[in-house]
């Protein structure tokens, strides 16, 4: 009687998604030659905060997010250095392939997720030119910055009152003044561009 074949191992799973940039961007070990900005782009302006519960007609996008934030440090910070500006703009970066989770579901989740999203910051920064790990001073000023964006956020378009985001937020950063409506997925992804390349000229 012949042998008897062993079946095959079932093939790995796949571990990377494909761009519409055409790379394709391994997800357990992403190379900073696989990440384009257009691709980060596209993938912020499409990914809601709130998990798309906010007022408006369109979701508020995490670009729009970022871009505010990267405002908001320089208003914390006047004269902040264009790299640590463009550091601002990309803190979310990672969101475009990950998704926005919020935090207690992060929090839930652990060290593992935190891990993977900061393997693939690291990754971003090396692709754009900037330093792959960043200052404890820089993180706690871009921390300080989202905390005020989502202040803003939260009190214009998910209905906290004034108060219950001062207890989750802290207190807005002073004489920085916002009003918000949630932009379009094609305006948003336009002005996160056009601010990428205009901070990227200046480093």
């Amino acid at each position: 009687m012949p042998p008897r074949s062993r079946p095959s191992a079932d093939p790995a799973p796949r571990a990377w998604q494909r761009m519409l940039s055409g790379r394709r961007l391994d997800l357990l070990d992403p190379s900073a030659m696989d990440i384009e900005i257009d691709d980060i782009a596209l993938g912020l302006s499409r990914v809601a905060r709130w998990n798309g519960q906010t007022m408006g007609e369109h979701g508020f996008s995490v670009a729009q997010h970022s871009l505010i934030v990267e405002d908001i440090c320089a208003h914390l910070t006047p004269g902040l250095e264009t790299h640590w500006r463009l550091v601002a703009l990309l803190h979310d970066a990672p969101e475009y392939v990950i998704g926005d989770m919020i935090s207690p579901f992060k929090a839930a989740l652990g060290l593992d997720y935190k891990r993977f999203e900061h393997h693939l910051e690291q990754a971003i920064h090396i692709r754009f030119g900037l330093p792959a790990v960043v200052p404890l001073d820089i993180k706690a000023l871009i921390k300080r910055a989202d905390h005020a964006c989502a202040y803003f956020e939260a009190t214009q378009l998910v209905g906290f009152s004034d108060a219950e985001a001062r207890t989750f937020f802290g207190t807005p950063p002073e004489g920085y003044d916002l009003s918000l409506t949630a932009l379009s997925g094609p305006e948003v992804r336009a002005q996160f561009v056009d601010r990428f390349y205009a901070l990227s000229q200046n480093l």
